[in-house]
């Protein structure tokens, strides 16, 4: 660590200052006492570094966006024509920028092996109560459901168990699952994990992995469970259920099985629930009451799931898209710094009359952008960095981050010789940011300069606005992180310039509530792509600075990272 503290340079101070400023058309300010102190730890980037940041340009960004959310894309659907035209975009951009191929057999495309799972109509999912008659549940308006084993066709007739919140945990003596038997069993759990305010039982307000959906699949398909069913409460998923039904309409992607898996994947409305355990003797309300306490035990609801799971299973493949710029010292050009952003999105839905084209124009067209830009600014600067930068369009985010999960099993460079990972996913073109969001960089052993630089750019730190929410573990800088390399997202907080902090929260709801994973999130031309802009210059100054220093970077100490990163060096 001491090998990388660097003494500040003034004039580099300045100029940072400088671009930030240029983006929102001003000038900048001449430097106070203040700006000129020394700091024990600051930035310091060569001439060369800030003379191809500044030609980092906001409507470079918005062009690449308008082309990737155009209607004719058709939503950049994995492993659909669209999804596979964006990912030829990508790789095009990149020879055009003179950068070296880095996937397989000397192309930009690195093969990503999937298996599409379509849920067809003739599957039966049916709840059978201890009392009253069967309910048989309407697909997406009450229920959704995949099979995992990639099977044509799957039955369950078991016993459905209340498992609380679905998690062991050791390190938070917790564990809803009490070593009962659950083997061939459905079991119906409640989303997120176990209220808290205190940062050492479960972080707090922030979402751990434990409360990830993926998560509680993964746990249960590893004690020998049938299914899952998932109860849906908008403020424990931090989302309305129009996300949970356009995120499972149509193929769901998968990865080649590798270990256990469950039959039925579901989700079920909350009022289901309700009917459910009513009819089975029980409040649900008491139920996720008694679920917040380390004494639960799980409990049979003496009713079962009988489903008939029939899918339609498409082998095939889409791609990652990798290029590489060679670093320049000798001794670290075999490592490298990585950024990240995915293209795909969900698609078309046939059966939705109307606009069912899901462009993505924010989701992830923006990230693509600053990537598509931050890759041309490295190309064009005089100099290099010492470690090579890597750059990776990846696909199947959308499907549950598959390609950046298949990249980190299968990274270009080692993943124990990757520096950092910085990953960018839905910037919202919303005009000059006034703060920076970096969750999970305080876990990283490059924190302090991840500070100083955004001290140098003017722009606040700002907490997660929504930890609730889990952003860490929904983006691919999570998969990353699980093979060991520091890793997260760069984004904008929620203050912009001329706005107050209220605005930005409501841009925010209005967002996630009317545009998230909806046909609306397209290109508009009077969208503000200054952010998009600055976000990319401070990406660009944190990757250089990470691809200069004389150590790689690692996870704090204690960090559910940690080990993984010791293990791949």
């Amino acid at each position: 660590m001491q090998a990388m503290i660097r003494r500040i340079v003034f004039g580099s101070a300045i100029l940072a200052l400088s671009l930030l400023l240029w983006a929102e058309g001003g000038a900048p300010p001449a430097p106070s006492p203040a700006a000129a102190k020394r700091e024990a730890v600051s930035v310091r980037l060569p001439g060369e570094a800030f003379a191809a940041m500044q030609t980092i340009n906001p409507d470079h960004i918005r062009w690449h966006v308008r082309f990737l959310s155009h209607d004719l894309l058709e939503g950049r659907g994995t492993g659909q024509r669209g999804g596979d035209i964006a990912a030829e975009y990508m790789a095009t951009q990149f020879a055009e920028y003179g950068l070296k191929p880095a996937g397989d057999n000397g192309s930009y495309l690195q093969k990503v092996p999937l298996v599409g799972i379509t849920t067809l109509p003739e599957t039966q999912f049916s709840l059978l109560p201890k009392q009253g008659s069967a309910m048989h549940l309407k697909p997406l308006e009450e229920y959704v459901a995949y099979d995992q084993t990639q099977q044509e066709q799957s039955d369950v007739d078991a016993e459905i168990v209340y498992v609380g919140y679905g998690i062991e945990a050791p390190e938070y003596n917790w564990d809803d699952y009490k070593g009962a038997d659950v083997r061939g069993k459905v079991l119906l759990m409640l989303v997120n994990e176990p209220p808290s305010d205190d940062p050492k039982f479960f972080k707090a307000k922030a979402l751990t992995y434990y409360g990830r959906w993926t998560y509680k699949y993964e746990e249960a398909a590893r004690k020998g469970a049938a299914g899952v069913i998932l109860i849906h409460k908008e403020d424990m998923a931090s989302y309305p259920w129009e996300v949970v039904r356009n995120s499972n309409s149509g193929e769901k992607s998968h990865l080649k099985l590798e270990g256990p898996v469950l039959k039925v994947a579901s989700w079920v409305q909350l009022s289901v629930a309700r009917k459910l355990t009513a009819a089975s003797g029980m409040d649900l309300e008491k139920m996720m009451a008694d679920a917040r306490t380390r004494e639960f035990h799980p409990v049979s609801l003496g009713a079962k799931l009988k489903a008939h799971m029939v899918s339609s299973v498409r082998h095939f493949e889409s791609n990652n898209v990798l290029a590489m710029l060679p670093g320049s010292n000798r001794n670290m050009k075999d490592e490298a710094v990585m950024y990240t952003a995915h293209y795909d999105h969900l698609g078309v839905r046939p059966d939705m009359p109307g606009d069912n084209i899901y462009n993505g124009a924010a989701d992830n067209a923006t990230g693509c952008g600053i990537l598509l830009e931050l890759a041309r600014a490295f190309s064009v600067a005089k100099d290099r960095p010492g470690r090579s930068i890597i750059f990776a369009a990846v696909t199947a985010e959308e499907q549950g981050l598959l390609g950046s999960e298949y990249l980190g099993k299968h990274p270009p460079v080692p993943a124990g010789k990757i520096a950092l990972d910085l990953n960018y996913d839905d910037v919202q073109p919303l005009g000059a940011p006034e703060e920076v969001e970096v969750s999970g960089a305080e876990r990283t052993t490059f924190y302090p300069w991840v500070q100083a630089m955004a001290k140098e750019f003017r722009l606040a730190i700002r907490p997660d606005a929504r930890p609730e929410a889990g952003h860490f573990y929904r983006s691919d800088h999570f998969s990353l992180a699980r093979v060991g390399i520091p890793a997260f997202s760069i984004n904008q907080g929620m203050k912009f310039k001329g706005h107050n902090e209220a605005w930005g929260m409501a841009q925010d709801k209005d967002y996630t509530e009317k545009h998230y994973h909806q046909p609306s999130d397209e290109y508009r031309p009077e969208m503000d792509f200054v952010g998009d802009g600055a976000m990319a210059r401070f990406g660009f100054a944190l990757g250089w600075e990470a691809a200069s220093f004389a150590k790689l970077i690692g996870w704090q100490k204690g960090d559910e990272f940690e080990a993984a990163r010791i293990k791949s060096q």
